[in-house]
């Protein structure tokens, strides 16, 4: 058993948190802004909770955190009462945002700076995967803190992997979004056409799901798609926060990403039309616009 925090308790890391403590085993305490919410995952959990990021970090071997972006992750990090302030020697820093490399680099060096590790390991598999303990975890750091991450991590994760080093996770989870992102917009076009010829959704994707054109995509939301219904996932707001980031990322890098861009913009329209909370897969809806 390891002593543990947890720092943010949204769609992901209340459940993220949950695994720590029952799957694992693991003696978590959690921060969160809303102190509510933190009360309601130790009652129902039977774990503790902090007041600060600091707080819920001192003394623990490994801290968690998973925030909504770059600024969210240097405030409960290195900001006022940030974990970084007490984090102990040789404890590992765990960040599982959805972030830039570049946040993730000047954490790591701050890190190092105070003798503890840091790893960035963006999550994917959706709210879905987080509460049925099932993510795929990308990780960049260094190979003897993720060994020793490794085995707590996968208390809510059936694939962990080391990418490279610090900021090497995040660049495999925008590699991730970019994919995402082309495919769901193909699976979008392929429903609007068959619809418009007059063909049976149904019937069309129980053959062409077994052959090259098949994905999870394609497998997990064809249903919800063609009835309409777009409340199941991924949010259309969060999608377009991770594809800014990898188009800054592709601006700094000099990698062209023409899909990426115009689905980005397709996503923007969604946003327009009031989707902003849809999940990813409404780009069929701007389709099916009138």
């Amino acid at each position: 058993m390891a002593t543990v925090a947890f720092i943010g308790l949204g769609v992901m890391g209340y459940p993220m948190a949950g695994h720590l403590k029952s799957r694992g085993g693991h003696d978590v305490t959690v921060f969160n802004r809303s102190s509510e919410k933190a009360k309601k995952w130790a009652q129902q959990f039977g774990g503790a909770y902090a007041p600060t990021p600091e707080e819920a970090a001192k003394d623990k071997d490994f801290v968690f955190s998973c925030v909504g972006n770059d600024d969210d992750l240097r405030a409960v990090t290195i900001g006022e009462n940030g974990a970084f302030q007490s984090m102990k020697k040789a404890a590992i820093f765990i960040d599982n945002t959805t972030a830039s490399a570049e946040v993730a680099r000047e954490l790591d060096t701050k890190a190092r700076e105070h003798g503890f590790h840091f790893l960035d390991a963006p999550v994917s598999g959706g709210q879905a995967g987080a509460e049925n303990g099932a993510l795929t975890v990308m990780v960049g750091g260094e190979q003897g803190a993720f060994d020793q991450a490794k085995p707590i991590i996968e208390s809510f994760a059936k694939m962990v992997g080391l990418m490279g080093s610090a900021g090497a996770g995040q660049l495999t989870k925008m590699i991730n979004q970019i994919c995402i992102a082309g495919l769901v917009q193909g699976l979008a076009e392929g429903i609007h056409f068959g619809k418009q010829a007059g063909l049976d959704i149904e019937k069309v994707i129980e053959v062409i799901s077994k052959g090259a054109a098949g994905s999870w995509q394609m497998e997990n939301r064809h249903k919800t798609m063609n009835a309409g219904k777009y409340d199941f996932g991924f949010a259309v707001d969060w999608m377009r926060k991770d594809l800014g980031i990898c188009l800054a990322e592709a601006n700094r890098n000099n990698a062209k990403l023409p899909v990426t861009a115009l689905v980005d913009q397709f996503y923007k329209d969604v946003q327009v039309m009031g989707g902003n909370r849809w999940d990813t897969s409404s780009l069929l809806a701007r389709l099916e616009k009138k």
